[in-house]
This record gives C-alpha cells, structure tokens and sequence, in this order.
C-alpha cells in the first residue's frame, strides 16, 4: 500500500495528522483558529497500539499504522483516543496533507528516497489543495505578525495583581482615656482593601501602583486620647474611598545597588532593612497588629500619603549593606516651604552587618526637618508627649535620630528582634526633647503548622524624657514614666490564602504616666491574600 493511499485513508477518517515530534490543538485545522490553544492539546504517538480507541478491524488500521511507524505523522488525544470518527473539511485535509509533507522533507534531508510514485502522487495532490495550502500558510504568517507585533509593543514584560483584604472586629477597654474622661469606645468592624499592580518592563525592576480603600481612621486613638497601640492596618480614612496610596519604580543601579523611586507614600522602610520579618508588613493586615509592632518608629519620621522621595540600598558583599535615602513631605507642593528641599525633610543612613545567615544587626541615622510649629510625629505611634512636644516652641523643629537594631533567627521556628531609638529634637525657636523608644519581640514561624506564626512583644513606644520650653522650663510635670506596650497574637493559617489573626495589645501607664488606667485593645482579623 503506498503512501499517498495510506495518507488518504487515514485523512478520511480523521484529522489528526502532525509532523514528527509537534503537539497541536484540537482545533488546528478551523482555518478561524488555526494555532488555538486547548485542553484537547495532541500528542505525537510512536505505535498504533498506543491509540486505544483504533483496532486491528478498523477499516483505516492498516492506513494508521503505516503512517505512525513508517512517516511517525500521526498525533493522538491526551487520554489516548484518536476519535477517528469526526468529519474533516478540505482545510482539515490540506493541514494534514502538509503535516506529512514536511515529513517527506525531513526523510529525504536524512538520506531516504521515498518512492517515487509517492512523490508523483503527492505533487497532484498538492496541485488540488494548492489553494487550501496557501490560505493555511497566510493564516499563520499574519498570526506570527500579529505576536510579533505584541512583543515588540506590548506595555510590559510582565503585570501582576497583588490584592490583600482584611476584615477586623476590634474594641478597646479601660476606666479612664489619658485625658481623665471615661473611656467610651464600642465594638467596630474594620475593613481594609489593597489591589497593587506589580509591574516589570526588564524583568528586574518593578513599578508599584496600589489602590487602597477602607472605614479605619486612628483605631481608637479618639477615645483613648493617645497613638499608642494604633493598628497597622489604619488607612487613615473611614469613607471607603478608593485612592492611589503607593507609587514606586524599583530598579537595579548595577549588580549591586537597588534604586527605589517614590511618587507617593515615600517612606524608609520600603527601601531600607526594618529587621523585622514577618511583624513588617508595610501597614498591610498580614504582620503585627500594631504599628509599632512593625518597626523601630524612626524609621517612620517624614512618612506621610504626599510623602516623594528616593532611596538607595547597596550591597558591598553578604556581610555589609548600606542604605540611604531622602523624603520630602510635601514635596509636590510648590509654595513656600515645601517642595523638595525647602519644607519637611527626613534622611536617613543605615549600615546593616549579616555576621551570618541567622544574625543580622544595624546602626540607623536619621536627620530631619519639620516646618510645624510645636508638633513632631512617629507615624502615629507614641505618646501625646512624644508627638505634640507641647510648649516647646515655634519656628520650625530639626530633629537627630539613631537607632539600633537586630535579628536572631535561633531556629527555623524562633526567632528573637529587639531595637532601641533616640531622637534628640530642638526647635529653632528655643525648647528641646529626648524621645526614646525601644522593644524586644519574640517571634515563633510556623507555630502550629507551616504557615503559622505567634509573636510577643514587649517595649516602649516613643515618649519624651525630657520636655523644656525656650527658657528651659520643664514641660511634662510628673508625667515621665514609661509607657509600656505589650502585645500578642498568633496568625493561624486557615488556608493558603486565608488567616485568622486574635490578639490583644496592653498599655500600661498610657501618655507615660502610671496615674493613667491602663488600656486593653483586642481584635480578631481575618485576612485574605490572592
């Protein structure tokens, strides 16, 4: 039995012919979907035998099995049928016409002679589906224009959504606020959404545009009368809107130094090591529950939604990273004492030492300018005293801070953090302050199971010790104890994206002062990540 006369019979009862060593689709041969893509995706078979659905009375077998062993032309379905029984069009034909001729080729560049009454009959069968043939070849030359065409303009190599929602029922509990009046604050159900665009056009930078909405403003700040133990997840805003809250491009400057640009949100820890993984989670609803729980409150000077900025994070080998950076609060508004370098400042430089892969450790300086008068803030975090810096005086504040800081990763399941910050703040106007704060947490990855994660931390949030006006006269009274915060959860991790998050957040001696009731505030959060 010749070629061309097996090749008829096996296009009779079926389209599904392919030249060696290619899988095609189910729909290859539609002329309207010719290169689709599907869940029928072919296979190359090398037996006849493998096609369990074809027997030896088949009327085609002998056809098949010449093709399959002979030219190896011949594709089978995934589940191992050949479906011999579906009606072809001449398209379908010419496809598979073509399918074995390039076979034939491929025979003949390898040293075979086909017959040459093959050969005869094939070229008159060529000359019948010459048009079908043809029409088949534009169709996928205009289909490798058409993605050659994408890949050369398309936006980006590569876009992805990143999207975090939480749902947070939360209460807060004491006799008394800071300020003396009763404590009234009533059961309240957060929520907080993030959709983030991570963008990449070389395939090692990333551009991050983040929609954020949500119904949290300053947690309980309001009744409490005081920023201690403010949620991380606090947007700031209780209306629902949605706004564009982050806008980063992070690139390479070489092998290695990274470059984090910030157009909006500008902060220290989205470029510089916080050294608090797993509690830092960037404001997100997936770390520690509170603000300061996520970082040393330093490395908040400056940050604030308008906040622009840029910075720099160098890595001199595996043991020795610096990092630099400079934010501009309101450095979009072009009037008077503003912009980029004649309002609100932070810069901060930070060596960070990895003596090993379990420690790591660093040295922070921050330099800062506030053009307020009478006010400094930690990113809402700390006492009244910390913060509002009362009487102090006018004319603008400049500010230096050093931190230290570290991590121990004891095992894979325990790690200890601790970090310690003075900011030293005089005003130009007359008055000081000494504001320190300071914490120690323990960390327990995959408690439970993987995935897990307990934490206890203990510290100070950022309180004055020493508070004087511009003729040196002291500021805070009897109100310089220190105010304690302790706070514990555990993450438990329902499902890969799912996690159910209790806690509770204890001050002692709030707006650092012991005569002050003390203030329990506890959540339970639900966050979802996809």
């Amino acid at each position: 039995m010749t070629f061309i006369k097996n090749l008829s019979l096996a296009i009779a009862a079926t389209s599904v012919l392919v030249p060696a060593g290619q899988a095609i689709a189910e729909d290859y041969f539609d002329i309207n979907n010719v290169g689709q893509n599907t869940e029928d995706s072919m296979m190359q078979v090398n037996s006849v035998f493998q096609l369990r659905d074809v027997a030896p009375s088949d009327w085609a077998f002998d056809a098949l099995r010449n093709l399959v062993e002979k030219y190896n032309c011949i594709a089978g379905y995934p589940d191992g049928t050949f479906r011999g029984n579906r009606p072809l069009s001449r398209y379908e034909f010419a496809a598979g016409l073509n399918a074995c001729m390039q076979q034939i080729e491929r025979l003949i560049v390898g040293g075979e002679t086909p017959d040459a009454a093959d050969i005869t009959r094939l070229r008159a069968l060529v000359q019948e589906f010459e048009a079908e043939l043809a029409t088949l070849g534009a169709r996928v030359d205009d289909i490798e224009g058409r993605v050659e065409f994408l890949e050369d303009n398309q936006f980006s190599t590569t876009t992805k959504l990143v999207g975090e929602v939480a749902f947070v029922v939360a209460d807060a509990f004491g006799e008394d606020d800071v300020n003396g009046n009763d404590l009234e604050a009533n059961t309240v159900f957060h929520n907080k959404v993030r959709l983030q665009l991570v963008t990449s056009f070389t395939g090692k930078d990333k551009l991050y545009t983040r929609l954020t909405a949500g119904n949290t403003t300053a947690s309980f700040s309001t009744e409490t009368g005081t920023n201690e133990g403010r949620f991380a997840h606090d947007t700031g805003d209780a209306t629902n809107d949605i706004v564009i809250d982050r806008l980063h491009y992070v690139f390479p400057l070489g092998k290695k130094t990274t470059v984090t640009t910030m157009a909006r949100l500008g902060a220290h820890h989205f470029y510089a090591d916080t050294f608090n993984k797993g509690l830092e989670a960037g404001g997100g609803a997936n770390g520690a529950l509170s603000r300061f729980g996520e970082r040393n409150p330093i490395y908040r000077l400056g940050i604030s939604a308008p906040t622009t900025g840029i910075g720099f994070k160098h890595n001199f080998n595996d043991t020795f990273q610096l990092s630099a950076g400079y934010l501009a609060k309101n450095g979009s508004d072009p009037s008077e004492e503003a912009g980029l370098f004649d309002g609100t400042y932070s810069a901060l430089a930070q060596l960070v030492v990895k003596p090993s892969k379990k420690f790591k450790f660093g040295a922070t300086y921050v330099r800062g300018y506030d053009t307020s008068t009478g006010t400094f803030a930690f990113g809402g975090t700390g006492t009244n005293f910390a913060n509002g810096l009362t009487g102090i005086g006018g004319g603008g504040l400049t500010s230096n801070s050093f931190g230290l800081q570290g991590q121990f990763d004891i095992s894979p399941k325990f790690s200890l953090r601790a970090w310690g910050g003075y900011t030293d703040v005089d005003a130009i106007g007359g008055g000081e302050a000494d504001i320190w704060n300071y914490a120690v947490a323990a960390v327990f990855p995959d408690l439970g199971k993987k995935g897990n994660m307990g934490a206890i931390i203990v510290g100070a949030e950022p309180h004055a010790t020493e508070l004087t006006n511009g003729a040196g006269a002291d500021q805070l009274g009897t109100s310089d104890d220190t105010p304690w915060h302790i706070e514990g959860f555990y993450k438990y991790q329902l499902t890969k994206n799912i996690s159910i998050t209790p806690g509770v957040i204890w001050l002692t001696s709030p707006n650092q002062d012991s005569g002050n009731d003390d203030i329990v505030i506890g959540a339970l959060r639900t966050t979802f990540k996809f």
